[in-house]
């Protein structure tokens, strides 16, 4: 079928009203397209078509102007797109760099990103957070900022600074910063001494707490505690070791001083299988109270809805534990000290010598008579913070005399002059007061191993400043004071441990473990905050260690060689507990 000549027969059409009424046509489209391919198909050369090149020319104009609309058009929409990113990257930069610099005013410190600050920097290096701050105090000097999530850290490294911070401005950094959901469970609402606020409910707790259990004639009447509590201890170190060719330092420590400090608190000997379960569940409200994402970021708290539930249970569980020990002893005040027959608790403590027998008629201002569940919790803390601190540093101390048997030996020799050979004969508070080189001891495991890198967490009453910058009223200041003890300025081969450094003419002879005169060793904290049991924990650490080396030379295992290397358990203690043999003294 010929469509050419049909295409050929078709005149051209000048009228543009009449051209228009054909272009317009419906058909008009398809039959030029159409037209179009024939051509192409049939001849490479196409004949002239009137009708082709009327469309073409009339489209070509309509086609050109409307191109170059659209060409303005979409340079108009590049130029304003290309403001919009620029203008979104600028204000996303200076948001960035905002956000990740320190605010005016506070120290330095290193650069975070927003809302999350320097957290997931910290997390993602996968170590400890306390050799994160090693590192950054090299670059940002003694005193620095870290931003963790929605809370400001201000850590401070250099003794002068904690001096004036804790001493000499002490009113103004005797506080807490606010805690997470967790940690106000278990201390029922900052209802501790540790954990109060600086102000009328802490002044309260503490003075109950010196008056009751550190005070000069509290610490005599509690003698008989420690003597059958080490009674005990020594007759199971020699079972244990009979019985395996070794002896576990740490647990067995944990277990004694544990049932020390339960006695004190609640007047009984509690038997050691529920002195075992009452420090297992501390050791876990311990552990559960420490550090987690929530705590710097709230927004993920609906992501760990597990781990609170975990904790509610926990506390049921501690409330399960020392709710009866309660009970009895309330019983047995009450009745006048009667003891109870079926009560499976022996009470040894008359009324008015426990710990909780002060605190059933304790009314704080403003607070009114504890509940049971405050009871618990001020009992708790006080096995808590003594059994693990006091335990941890019996476990370097010996760990030490095990590798050096001359100082094991010394010390041997000062306690046999003291006291004699004669195992009977007790070793009491005012023969360890005469034991110079049993102090030094102490003293160096103290500073060689603190119990922790940093003091509980401070802040400011109100916004103040230290060494010249601004410290706000919400930030937490981190006293970082295993740097202290590090600084070969002020220790001469610190990392030795060398107790005739605080021996007369060392130089740690005159050094202040308290802070007062000046910072050289923190191991309690200092200040207002300073912990208020710690010529306690001393004096239990010196009883036990002077008692074990008198009874026992210790020596390593045979083909086991002790491990220094530390971790961090909520105290530093030794990442392989250590195992002793034990022969007996002549």
């Amino acid at each position: 079928m010929e469509v050419l000549p049909v295409l050929d027969t078709i005149q051209p059409v000048n009228t543009n009203h009449h051209l228009r009424r054909i272009i317009s046509h419906p058909l008009s489209s398809a039959f030029t397209s159409f037209a179009a391919t024939v051509v192409v198909v049939v001849s490479s050369s196409p004949p002239y078509n009137p009708f082709s090149h009327a469309v073409t020319v009339l489209n070509s104009s309509h086609q050109y102007n409307h191109w170059c609309c659209c060409r303005c058009a979409k340079q108009q929409m590049d130029v304003i797109d290309l403001l919009c990113v620029a203008g979104a990257a600028i204000m996303a930069a200076v948001w960035w760099r905002r956000c990740s610099r320190t605010p005016e005013g506070l120290p330095p410190g290193p650069p975070g990103w927003p809302v999350v600050g320097n957290l997931f920097q910290v997390i993602l290096q996968r170590r400890p957070f306390m050799y994160v701050v090693r590192d950054l105090r090299k670059r940002y000097g003694p005193i620095f900022t870290m931003r963790m999530g929605q809370r400001t850290l201000i850590i401070v490294s250099s003794p002068d600074l904690m001096h004036a911070a804790l001493v000499q401005m002490g009113p103004l950094f005797a506080s807490r910063p606010a805690d997470s959901p967790t940690r106000l469970l278990f201390s029922s609402g900052n209802c501790t001494v540790n954990s109060a606020p600086y102000g009328p409910l802490w002044r309260a707790l503490r003075r109950n707490f010196v008056s009751e259990i550190v005070c000069t004639a509290r610490v005599k009447q509690f003698g008989w505690i420690r003597d059958w509590a080490m009674g005990n201890h020594i007759a199971r170190l020699r079972g244990e070791f009979e019985a395996t060719g070794a002896v576990q330092m740490i647990s067995n420590c944990r277990l004694t001083i544990c049932s020390i400090l339960a006695c004190i608190c609640f007047g009984a000997r509690v038997p050691e299988h529920h002195v075992r379960v009452i420090e297992e569940v501390l050791k876990e409200v311990m552990m559960m109270t420490t550090p987690k994402l929530p705590d710097f970021l709230p927004v993920f708290t609906p992501f760990f809805r597990g781990q609170l539930a975990e904790a509610r249970t926990l506390r049921k569980r501690q409330m399960d534990c020392l709710a009866p020990l309660l009970r009895a002893r309330r019983v047995f005040v009450e009745s006048g000290g009667k003891c109870d027959p079926s009560s499976p608790w022996e009470m040894g403590s008359p009324v008015g010598e426990a710990y909780l027998d002060s605190l059933l008629c304790l009314e704080p201002t403003g607070k009114g008579r504890l509940r049971d569940e405050e009871l618990v919790t001020l009992c708790s803390e006080v096995m808590s913070a003594g059994t693990d601190t006091s335990a941890t540093m019996l476990e370097w101390a010996m760990l030490h005399l095990v590798l050096d048997p001359s100082a094991q030996d010394q010390l041997y020799e000062e306690i046999v002059e003291k006291v004699g050979r004669d195992k009977g004969r007790k070793i009491t508070e005012s023969d360890v007061e005469g034991m110079s080189y049993l102090q030094a001891v102490v003293k160096e495991t103290m500073r060689r191993h603190p119990p922790s890198h940093f003091v509980l967490s401070h802040a400011a009453t109100t916004e103040t400043e230290l060494g010249g910058y601004r410290i706000p009223a919400a930030a937490s200041v981190e006293f970082y004071t295993a740097w202290v003890t590090e600084n070969p300025s002020t220790w001469k081969d610190p990392e030795e441990w060398r107790p005739e450094r605080f021996m007369e003419g060392g130089e740690g002879w005159e050094t202040d473990i308290t802070g007062t005169r000046g910072i050289r060793m923190m191991p309690f904290g200092s200040g207002r905050r300073i912990c208020p049991a710690f010529l306690l924990g001393m004096l239990h650490i010196q009883l036990m260690l002077a008692r074990m080396v008198r009874e026992f030379r210790w020596v390593a295992v045979p083909g086991e060689q002790p491990d220094p290397t530390e971790t961090f358990a909520f105290t530093v203690v030794m990442k392989d507990p250590l195992r002793a043999a034990i022969v007996e003294r002549e």
